[in-house]
């Protein structure tokens, strides 16, 4: 590959990932199971497709989506989304405290975000992992048990009816049929890091039933950073008869997080190890327990013709001690009916539609050392949605496809304020009604084109719309209530796909026109006005992702390049987004032979980033190199050894996001965790 000047290093030494099994299944077996084999005397099961199915089903798609094989990133430690996710083309995410958490953003979704996600639509096999607000929690996943994940950015994820900014992500579990029988891995190392984990798998013939267990539990590089997880996540599946095949989930998730806050850029430079003084006062903390269970049934009907039925209902209980004790029991539920065609002409159409609704209750209290004080404030909110999309790809040519969308969404968002301020508690309470209702509604469209233009070399463009509510924490997760609107994009699209031997390469460029984004913004005269609706932004940039295989060797990762800014804004002009870097910079290069494999890992964020939209205050540009080893095999035993920040570097993980700093340092920044040493070992029967 022929290099362009400096950023020819990014082609050749990158040459980074949005399809990483497909290098890897010609190169080496250490990195993936091969795709499982369908006897003739047994049908198919469409509630779990294979990854051969879903590679072909990804290739028509015009625009930037892909699958990450799990055994991709099992060769190292697996803990957290940036584990999993962080070699995957367009994909920012980067954890706040080396746990779960984690600044994650697809395209700028969810900007101003390090806890708690939006932006996304979050999916375990298929059914909303999100709440009915759009949130998420990071802790709700459990990367071990995924046998892959689909990566679908911006409108490409149209085919779930997500119409957000940055598209959906697409956890898939492993079967009774394409699961080892048995699997048990441990990994520790440094940080009082510890993970235990146990799958089982048993396919019954017409059936078949996977389960996995799993324990973590770390100190944390920094204080005030102790975390325990648990979680249970379980399916059982199979055909009730020739048309009908049906698959229920279970999910069962327990996990307590201690939360260190965030430290001033002096505070860093001493001692990056050391917590927020306040958030060790008010032991903040993030503990929920989560009950989901989920169903997918797929009928098949003549010529081509199928009904797709997602259906979850979801519990969740939390207690999070942080400017106040918030207390929240939540309840959510959905189904979501798709009809799909096809026939070998080509032609493909899903429609669908959605129904959505969650409820919760906000109990706030002060908080006495992490313990409840005072009630200050008693919210019950409902979210409700319904949503309709639909999607036809139309053969125009040879090797020219059209693709069309549209879409329809009407949400509610309702904020019933059940607790009044009187004499006793003006003083810590705001003394208003705090009820709020509002429906947003939207139709979108989108319009593609794909363009075969040789054997494996792929080219698309697409134009499209997006819009998203506020979430409950856009809208009551302040001191009082922010009366915000949706807010809306008009996306354009253009990029490439190469799928060879011994290259895989995925490029998207991309330029979002967004009106009221949401965001934390100040007055003209400086004064916070909370989190609002930004009049005119601009999102951006350049998603290279990929693997090259040199001989043994398998270079893979991923470049971003990201231009977030104001467009003519009253206060900010045309200053630049805070929160993300301009560009980023993650990949490996592993030496493999027969299931061994060697090599290094690094991080780059060549220059300094804004962390506030006034650009006074900005956290430095880094670089962290490791070294990763071991060996993995199909069966029998295997083993990682995994150095992470050998250089020991002390730097910004990631930030808060504040409108104006005033130039003044400011706790927004989180360190990353310094030099650590971890090791596994796994047995597969």
């Amino acid at each position: 590959m022929h290099c362009l000047s400096r950023s020819g290093f990014l082609a050749c030494s990158i040459c980074v990932a949005i399809h990483p099994v497909a290098y890897a299944e010609a190169q080496s077996d250490i990195l993936r199971l091969p795709d499982q084999t369908v006897s003739a005397s047994r049908q198919s099961d469409p509630t779990a497709p294979t990854l051969r199915d879903k590679r072909a089903t990804f290739a028509a798609i015009p625009g930037g989506a892909s699958i990450v094989d799990a055994e991709t990133y099992k060769t190292g430690r697996s803990s957290t989304l940036q584990d999993a996710l962080g070699l995957t083309a367009g994909v920012f995410v980067q954890p706040r405290f080396g746990a779960e958490e984690a600044r994650l953003s697809i395209r700028g979704s969810g900007l101003q975000r390090t806890f708690h996600g939006r932006g996304l639509l979050l999916m375990q096999d298929g059914v909303p992992v999100n709440l009915a607000d759009g949130s998420f929690d990071f802790q709700s996943i459990e990367p071990l048990a995924s046998d892959h994940i689909e990566v679908m950015r911006g409108a490409n994820a149209w085919r779930y009816g997500a119409t957000n900014l940055g598209g959906a992500i697409n956890f898939v579990s492993p079967t009774g049929k394409t699961a080892a029988p048995v699997d048990l891995r441990y990994e520790g190392g440094s940080f009082g890091y510890h993970r235990l984990y146990g799958a089982f798998a048993e396919d019954f013939g017409n059936w078949d039933g996977f389960v996995s267990l799993s324990h973590s539990e770390q100190d944390g590089y920094r204080e005030h950073a102790q975390q325990e997880n648990q979680r249970l996540f379980a399916n059982l599946g199979g055909r009730i008869n020739q048309r009908i095949a049906t698959r229920f989930y279970l999910t069962h998730v327990d996990t307590d997080s201690a939360l260190p806050g965030s430290l001033t850029l002096a505070q860093l430079r001493d001692d990056p190890r050391q917590a927020n003084p306040g958030s060790v006062t008010g032991d903040n903390r993030r503990d929920f327990i989560l009950n989901r269970l989920g169903n997918m049934t797929v009928l098949a009907l003549d010529g081509g013709h199928s009904l797709e039925l997602s259906s979850f209902y979801s519990e969740k209980s939390l207690f999070h001690p942080i400017f106040q004790v918030l207390d929240v029991d939540t309840e959510d539920m959905g189904v979501r009916l798709t009809h799909r065609w096809a026939n070998d002409a080509g032609w493909r159409w899903s429609m669908g539609a959605e129904v959505v609704e969650g409820r919760n209750t906000d109990q706030r209290y002060i908080n006495l050392g992490g313990q409840k004080g005072q009630r200050v404030n008693a919210l019950h909110q409902t979210a409700s949605n319904l949503n309709a999309f639909a999607e036809l790809e139309v053969p125009v040519a040879e090797r020219w496809a059209v693709i069309g969308g549209l879409a329809w969404m009407r949400q509610e968002r309702d904020v019933d304020d059940r607790l009044q301020c009187n004499a006793f508690v003006t003083a810590v309470c705001v003394p208003q009604d705090e009820s709020f209702n509002n429906t947003y509604r939207g139709e979108l469209g989108r319009l593609g084109v794909r363009h075969d233009l040789a054997e494996g070399v792929q080219l698309f463009a697409n134009i499209s719309q997006s819009a998203e509510p506020p979430t409950f924490s856009e809208l009551t997760g302040g001191q009082v209530i922010s009366a915000n609107d949706e807010q809306r994009a008009n996306t354009l699209e253009v990029g490439m796909r190469w799928s060879g031997n011994s290259l895989e390469l995925d490029l998207a460029a991309y330029r979002s026109e967004i009106r009221d984004e949401l965001l934390a913004l100040n007055d003209a005269n400086g004064d916070p006005e909370g989190t609002v609706n930004a009049d005119r932004t601009l999102h951006q940039g350049i998603e290279l992702g990929g693997g090259l295989t040199l001989g043994k060797v398998v270079v893979r990762g991923q470049y971003l390049f990201n231009d977030f800014r104001f467009d003519d804004d009253p206060v900010y002009g045309s200053n630049r987004l805070a929160g993300v870097p301009r560009q980023f910079i993650k990949g490996e290069a592993l030496w493999q032979q027969r299931g061994w494999y060697a090599g290094p890992t690094f991080e780059w964020v060549p220059s300094h980033y804004a962390v506030d939209h006034a650009e006074t205050l900005y956290a430095e540009g880094y670089s962290t190199w490791g070294l990763k080893a071991g060996y993995r095999q199909r069966q029998g035993l295997g083993f990682f050894v995994e150095g992470r920040n050998l250089s020991d570097r002390s730097y910004v993980a990631t930030t808060g996001v504040v409108a104006d700093a005033g130039g003044a340092d400011s706790a927004q920044f989180m360190p990353g965790d310094g030099r650590g040493l971890f090791a596994g070992l796994e047995w597969r029967l």
